[in-house]
């Protein structure tokens, strides 16, 4: 069982040096975009800024499959809802009783599926090159101003950062179960869907025992370490703004222009047609 989500990958590239809060801003920015792209040369532009963040970052293709891989289920899920169910304005490509299959239904599918992966590339990335202390920093000084009506900005910070780091352990502890039951005759994979989910009711039990005893563990651990809350805590590192930081700003900066233009000032596709008309 594979899975990337909360992974560090150690490195010395332009990205893993960048400030925290940059990567945390600069993926939420990416995020909203790919949401607004409505047509193909959008994605292109959102997947040519993720190939540079992937180039500069150094990380390995394999990495990057990796990261999709736990969302393939989603994937093929939201093209066959789409392809079904998606009623287009041409005649429909194939028709039997109530079932229609549109060529707009094919397209709109597609267009899913790059959004999805792009979502969890971008995503992967920014774990693959942040450390979750490093990701905790940076999440506490962008909820900091939040303090201000008494929101607990380091607790919740130290909270999802834990909690991202641990998906990774439990995966792993998950697989080690199921091959401990496999071991002794289980069977994860054959009979009908409820038998599969009873069958998985054996690795729930020791899953959740684990999950109270590594809590128990961090706790005993932060409270040794005198962990009191965020409360006049100092830090070895302390962030700092540098001209990295500003290059990929002014980079994100483009990508938005580019695709809030393409979706709501002048489609790019138009240029595209201008030139077919020029030969």
């Amino acid at each position: 069982m594979n899975i990337s989500i909360g992974q560090y990958i150690p490195g010395n590239s332009l990205l893993h040096r960048a400030d925290p809060r940059t990567k945390i801003i600069v993926t939420l920015i990416y995020m909203v975009l790919v949401i607004l792209i409505n047509d193909y040369v959008g994605y292109i532009f959102a997947g040519a800024f993720l190939l540079a963040e992937l180039i500069v970052s150094r990380i390995k293709p394999k990495l990057i499959l990796k990261s999709i891989e736990p969302v393939l289920v989603l994937l093929l899920f939201t093209a066959v809802l789409n392809i079904l169910f998606y009623k287009g304005e041409s005649e429909p490509l194939f028709a039997w009783k109530f079932i229609e299959i549109y060529k707009e239904g094919i397209s709109f599918a597609i267009r899913m599926i790059i959004r999805i992966v792009l979502l969890v590339t971008g995503a992967s990335v920014l774990t693959y090159t942040t450390t979750s202390v490093k990701l905790t920093d940076g999440l506490e000084k962008l909820m900091s101003p939040l303090t201000i009506i008494k929101f607990p900005a380091h607790e919740v910070a130290m909270m999802m950062s834990i909690a991202l780091r641990f998906i990774p352990i439990f995966v792993e502890e998950t697989e080690k179960i199921m091959k401990a039951q496999s071991a002794r005759g289980s069977d994860f994979d054959t009979g009908r869907l409820g038998e599969k989910i009873r069958s998985f009711v054996p690795i729930l039990v020791p899953l959740f025992v684990s999950a109270f005893r590594r809590a128990d563990e961090l706790s005993t651990a932060m409270e040794a370490r005198c962990y009191r809350g965020g409360k006049k805590r100092t830090r070895y590192t302390v962030l700092k703004f540098t001209k990295a930081d500003v290059a990929i700003f002014i980079v994100t900066a483009v990508l938005a222009a580019l695709i809030i233009v393409n979706r709501y000032v002048w489609p790019f596709k138009n240029l595209v047609d201008i030139v077919k008309g020029l030969f």
